[in-house]
């Protein structure tokens, strides 16, 4: 059985369309939408709403982990919106899940990123569409796990978990063949980006699941240019299946 596997898709709905051919179906692994782009600045919900030369300082500010500083900015340009912030920002994202869920092939097996708002996934769901998160599903005689989300971070996106919760869901799937999840087991390599230059952050609980129940593979993204694409730990190959946004093929798994 050919299963393809994408994640971190970022609103690259065309290269979606096209993602499980040649599959018997695919997997996706989150982060479909694309709130503001390191790479391009003016792509994003964030630079829709506020303009390019908002999106530099944003960015810029982010990147120079002046947190708090980001915020204050961000803050205002939202104050200056008529309303609430939340309206517009579910306008937009709802836009984009319309888009990038009509591109998506089936069969396809899906789990949240940790910039997704899995509350708005289910209207956009199609025949096929099968969504799991601390659950298991038999794909080609095997058992796959999926653990979707990430962590508490500075930049508080939208699906981010304390870590006993994200912990509970490793530990609700179980023994599986194949572990799929949005952010890389807490091995440093994994977890730098290269082109970021700062470490992103991975989970102890699925490190700690590797080396006790060996999967044959750990499958994860959210780390766009990682230092190391894969690694092995005992049995177990822990794979970032790629960036989509950027490269816009799947990574392929035969089981």
């Amino acid at each position: 059985m050919r299963i393809h596997v994408v994640s971190d898709v970022h609103g690259r709905a065309e290269a979606l369309r096209s993602a499980a051919d040649g599959a018997d179906a695919l997997i996706c692994l989150g982060d479909l939408i694309l709130f503001i782009d390191y790479d391009d600045h003016a792509q994003g919900i964030f630079a829709d709403l506020f303009g390019r030369a908002n999106a530099d300082r944003f960015i810029e500010l982010r990147t120079l982990k002046r947190f708090d500083e980001a915020r204050a900015f961000s803050r205002d340009l939202w104050a200056s919106l008529e309303g609430d912030a939340w309206p517009h920002i579910e306008k937009a994202v709802d836009r984009q899940y319309a888009e990038l869920f009509a591109a998506m092939p089936s069969p396809a097996y899906l789990t949240y990123g940790n910039v997704d708002v899995p509350r708005m996934w289910a209207p956009h769901l199609r025949e096929g569409h099968r969504v799991l998160d601390g659950e298991t599903a038999e794909i080609g005689g095997l058992r796959f796990g999926f653990v979707g989300g990430g962590l508490r971070t500075e930049y508080r996106t939208p699906y981010e978990l304390d870590d006993e919760a994200y912990a509970a869901k490793v530990a609700a799937v179980g023994e599986v063949d194949v572990l799929c999840c949005h952010i890389p087991p807490a091995v440093p390599d994994l977890l730098y980006d290269t082109v970021a230059r700062r470490f992103e952050r991975g989970s102890e609980a699925i490190l700690e699941a590797v080396h006790r129940t060996q999967p044959r593979y750990v499958l994860f993204g959210h780390v766009h240019q990682p230092l190391a694409s894969r690694i092995r730990i005992g049995r177990t190959e822990c794979v970032n299946v790629g960036h989509f946004r950027a490269r816009g093929v799947p990574y392929v798994l035969t089981v």
